[in-house]
């Protein structure tokens, strides 16, 4: 039951999850949707009041079963499954093109302007026309579409009476065509049956036809009783034919005679048998009381052989008697056979003479049935081609209509409504697909594949001094309490106590890397630990820029060996616990000074100096200086820009790191503007800034009276 509430609870939140990733996507394009939306909404109102209105005509037909003529009304009409296929033929040929080209010669539909500009007129009318069958009817509604109401009111009517026209016009004509091809068909059928009807009596006359009764037919007669004789003749014989053979194969098999199934029909070799299987046995009885040479036992041997003997010549007998059987069987059945062929060829005359008789007669007789079917035929189309009647007829003629019924309004408003909002948010997720920049905790995890430290408020200011040095000039603001926590979560990695030298990188330039670096060395000095800050990016220098200090001698002084102390490169700030070493000169050659061993030698004494020792890197998309330096240091952290770098370069950079050696902390994602246009992508955490605002303001006002100086005020003095 608790696995259940748990899987329930897991797929709730799931969902709860993707409906406000759905409503983040669609708040944070939505400009995109709006403006996608505002074009296709007003290309649909303009279409609805700038498109010419077009007026609907309309004509109800009815259309009948086809009947020839009077005639035929009073016969009663069963449902044909072919009587669709009839109403879909007449439905096409209502816009048929010779129908269509008839209509438009009509009414001259080659001087009407919107005819103007089509290559055919025949096709432009049949865009114009619809025709619609009423369902469960013989109605069909035949409409036009056309600027001018008066005109497809014509262009309606016109193609009904044309149709109607057209079709009794085919009827006229195909019943005058079958009564002419009736007419010709009658005349030959009647000199075929005449002809018939003489050939008949000639064959008769030739062959003097007997009668062919079979009560009176002897040669029927014979014919069918030397049929039955041959047949059980040949029955016999082959009977008597496979009992030979079986025979045969039985000898043949060295197995003996007496064992015939035919053997055990013969009464003498049953007997003989009997006799000799009791002599046997009495034989057996003697052997248990005398010896061989005994009287008695000499006679029993005796009587055996001689019922043997008499029983093997039996045996033979019998086996002779098997095929004396069948020769003569088959003498039989040669003698049958040659009777019965001697009747079969005296009746094969007479049916011969039958069968020719028969042909002729039935020739006769259809040439008869086939003159008399044409020939009331004939009659019937006589009549109905006088009488073809109309099986369709029009209901409800076209009348002009006062109102337009294209473009259709409200539908097309309601469908630039619907379909442009449609269009507007399907675009919007297309594009947040085609989107795959890192700007959350679960693009850090899933795709970059390492912890996630926080996240950095978008500091909105444009002194380097106030952003640089935000924890400690605005102690109270939102940005400082993220660097806290992003101070925390390095304190709760794994080996964190062994994070001596932390360097910071990022993948391209104006990222926000020394932003956090200088602010992250802030908040541990803050916490009482001696904090050195490192300007290791001797290229584009920047910490001294935060800190105002403009010292010639630096790291970049150190490394190349112009001074050999590394006091002389330190200088402290008014932070607490913090001190910077700065770039100094940029070097010409600061790949490799970075990894000169003179670099070691400076990590390794001030780790030993220091509790922590932050050391702000250059990109690693941009120069190989944070591979070397970060493989000296204890660990790296990246930093990344909220929705600026995409996720395939940003795993690269990561990857490269990783192939150096280099122990990566995990990934801080900087310049989020939980209160602005970045709220809705992070809306806990705007609502938690929003809860903690009142004590960020008193706060505020308590450092205004008197505990912390302004920006301006704070002018840090460099010691060496």
């Amino acid at each position: 039951m608790e696995e259940t509430n748990t899987i329930q609870l897991n797929q709730s939140a799931e969902d709860g999850f993707m409906l406000r990733h759905y409503w983040s996507v669609i708040l944070e394009r939505r400009w995109l949707i709006l403006s996608t939306f505002s074009i296709l909404f007003s290309l649909a109102a303009i279409y609805a009041f700038r498109a010419t209105p077009v007026y609907q005509a309309f004509a109800v037909l009815q259309i009948d079963r086809e009947n020839s003529g009077i005639l035929n009304g009073s016969q009663v009409m069963v449902y044909d499954p072919r009587e669709q296929d009839y109403l879909n033929t007449q439905f096409k040929n209502l816009v048929s093109r010779t129908l269509l080209q008839d209509v438009a010669f009509q009414l001259k539909l080659d001087q009407d302007p919107v005819f103007a500009n089509a290559p055919s007129i025949p096709a432009a009318l049949f865009n114009m026309i619809e025709v619609a069958p009423v369902r469960m009817s013989r109605l069909v509604s035949l409409r036009a579409y056309h600027p001018d109401s008066e005109k497809a009111a014509k262009i309606v009517n016109t193609l009904a009476a044309r149709f109607l026209d057209n079709n009794i016009d085919q009827k006229r004509q195909r019943s005058l065509a079958v009564f002419n091809m009736l007419r010709m068909e009658s005349e030959k059928l009647e000199t075929d049956y005449i002809n018939s009807r003489r050939f008949l009596q000639i064959y008769r006359e030739t062959n003097q036809m007997p009668s062919l009764k079979e009560d009176q037919n002897m040669a029927l007669q014979s014919f069918r009783q030397n049929q039955t004789v041959y047949d059980a003749a040949a029955t016999a014989y082959n009977n008597a034919r496979k009992t030979a053979d079986e025979a045969k194969r039985w000898v043949d098999d060295k197995k003996p005679k007496a064992d015939l199934p035919q053997m055990s029909q013969d009464r003498l070799v049953t007997e003989l048998q009997g006799n000799l299987s009791t002599l046997e046995t009495g034989l057996k009885g003697l052997y248990t009381k005398y010896k061989d040479l005994h009287p008695q036992v000499k006679e029993a041997k005796q009587r055996i052989a001689n019922v043997q003997f008499d029983l093997e010549r039996q045996v033979n007998r019998v086996y002779e008697n098997i095929f004396a059987d069948a020769e003569r069987l088959e003498k039989q059945m040669a003698s049958a056979k040659d009777e019965f062929q001697k009747r079969e060829r005296d009746i094969g005359r007479v049916n011969s003479l039958q069968v020719d008789y028969d042909a002729l007669q039935s020739r006769a007789d259809r040439a008869k049935l086939m003159y008399d079917t044409v020939l009331q035929r004939l009659k019937e189309y006589d009549f109905n081609s006088r009488d073809t009647v109309q099986n369709m007829r029009i209901v409800d003629a076209a009348i002009p209509q006062t109102k337009f019924v294209r473009p259709n309004r409200p539908l097309i408003l309601l469908a630039g409504l619907i379909g442009g909002l449609t269009a507007a948010i399907l675009l919007a997720f297309f594009v947040n697909y085609l989107d795959d920049s890192v700007k959350s905790q679960e693009d850090v995890e899933n795709f970059l594949r390492l912890p996630f430290l926080g996240y950095i408020t978008n500091i909105k200011s444009s002194s380097v001094v106030e952003r640089d040095l935000q924890s400690h000039v605005f102690p109270s603001s939102s940005a400082a309490e993220a660097f806290r926590t992003f101070r925390a979560a390095v304190s709760l990695s794994r080996n964190s106590d062994k994070l001596r030298v932390v360097a910071v990188t990022s993948t391209i330039p104006s990222e926000g890397k020394s932003l956090v670096a200088s602010n992250f060395a802030i908040v541990t000095a803050q916490t009482g630990l001696r904090t050195l800050l490192v300007d290791s990016d001797l290229r584009r220098p920047s910490v001294h820029k935060a800190f105002q200090l403009q010292s010639p001698v630096g790291l970049s002084a150190y490394l190349s060996e112009k001074i050999n102390t590394v006091s002389e490169i330190i200088h402290s700030t008014d932070v607490p616990n913090l001190d910077v070493v700065c770039c100094g000169a940029t070097p010409g050659n600061p790949s490799e000074l970075v990894g000169s061993r003179r670099m070691l030698q400076f990590l390794e004494e001030v780790s030993g100096r220091y509790d922590r020792v932050v050391m702000d890197c250059p990109p690693v998309s941009a120069v190989a200086d944070p591979l070397i330096v970060g493989a000296m240091c204890d660990g790296m952290v990246y930093v990344t820009k909220f929705n600026k770098i995409r996720r395939e370069h940003a795993r690269r950079s990561i990857q490269r790191l990783q192939d150096a050696g280099i122990n990566l902390i995990g990934v801080v994602m900087n310049d989020i503007d939980f209160e602005g246009k970045d709220s809705y992508y992070y809306s806990y955490y705007y609502y938690q800034n929003q809860y903690y605002a009142t004590h960020y303001r008193s706060a505020g006002s308590e450092s205004k009276k008197g505990s912390h100086p302004t920006a301006a005020e704070k002018k840090p003095i460099a010691k060496v």
